[in-house]
């Protein structure tokens, strides 16, 4: 059983709760997610099954986009609901322009600092173990992108939000950072991920309708079609040599390579994902060279 597998995450359960329930659903172990959500988090989390987990690499650090409710007047020490509180403070009146322009200064390459309640390592340890300790310990920034950051509605005092955002980056960070510029301070209440890369959370499936192999088999996608990189198709004969981990040039090649450098799929004429390389220019053309060999 291989392929990717868009799940519709639910509320109260971690990523790695997803990941056993469809080990059990579908019957085998080989089974990663390509992206965390928190608990407190909806959404799409895209699973990798069987051979199909050589492939998360390339679609974690696809761009994420999220839905959720950002509240004034609360900060607390995870920056989201699930943290203690450490302050309560009144809401000025403000407009939802207040709120986007606001929202704006943390648009496009931005540094920011991950929250001690998370799951980044520092020193070999998680942040948030340490957290638990009552510790804190110093932390390096980190360069995010922050496509869109925008105030949907507002009604006091919770303003509905989008983020379109690079891959690593912490939502309820920027409503924190949101909330102390506009003086009252700001959690992240409810966040759902609406798109990974090219996939939405429409085409994802409940959790719970995944309660068989039968179920988990009918959902899957190929892994053929789970990469958006530029691919090439290999002769018949060139298989062996791809087997083998051998260069692949021009001449084993059905057609052009399409690009010059960089990832690209390696694919048999009826479409098969044989494998995964990389493309080096050289000065008698293309040489590809196999990285993640699938099937041959």
């Amino acid at each position: 059983m291989t392929g990717l597998l868009l799940v519709d995450k639910p509320v109260g359960m971690t990523s790695h709760d997803v990941v056993d329930h469809i080990r059990r659903a579908a019957g085998i172990r080989r089974v990663g997610h390509t992206g965390t959500l928190d608990p407190g988090a909806t959404g799409l989390l895209i699973l990798c099954l069987g051979k199909a987990t050589r492939l998360s690499e390339h679609l974690t650090g696809l761009d994420k986009t999220y839905q959720g409710i950002m509240r004034l007047g609360v900060v607390t020490d995870s920056y989201d609901l699930d943290g203690a509180v450490i302050a309560e403070n009144a809401v000025p009146p403000l407009s939802m322009e207040d709120i986007q322009t606001r929202c704006d200064a943390f648009t496009g390459a931005i540094e920011q600092m991950p929250p001690m309640v998370s799951a980044v390592k520092v020193g070999g340890r998680r942040l948030y173990k340490v957290a638990r300790r009552g510790e804190e310990v110093e932390r390096k920034p980190r360069r995010v992108t922050v496509r869109e950051f925008s105030v949907l509605a507002y009604e006091p005092p919770d303003a509905e939000i989008r983020v379109a955002c690079s891959s690593g980056t912490y939502v309820r960070s920027l409503c924190h950072e949101v909330g102390r510029a506009l003086g009252c301070g700001a959690v992240l209440a409810t966040l759902r991920r609406t798109w990974v890369g090219r996939y939405a959370v429409e085409q994802a499936a409940p959790l719970s309708s995944f309660q068989s192999p039968e179920d988990v088999t009918a959902r899957l996608l190929p892994m053929g079609e789970a990469l958006d990189l530029p691919a090439v198709t290999i002769h018949d004969a060139a298989r062996g040599a791809l087997g083998a981990g051998a260069t692949l040039v021009g001449s084993n090649l059905r057609g052009d390579c399409p690009v010059h450098e960089g990832w690209v799929q390696i694919k048999s004429a009826k479409g098969e994902l044989l494998a995964l390389g990389t493309v080096q220019p050289t000065a008698m053309g293309v040489c590809i060279h196999p990285k993640r060999v699938f099937t041959v």
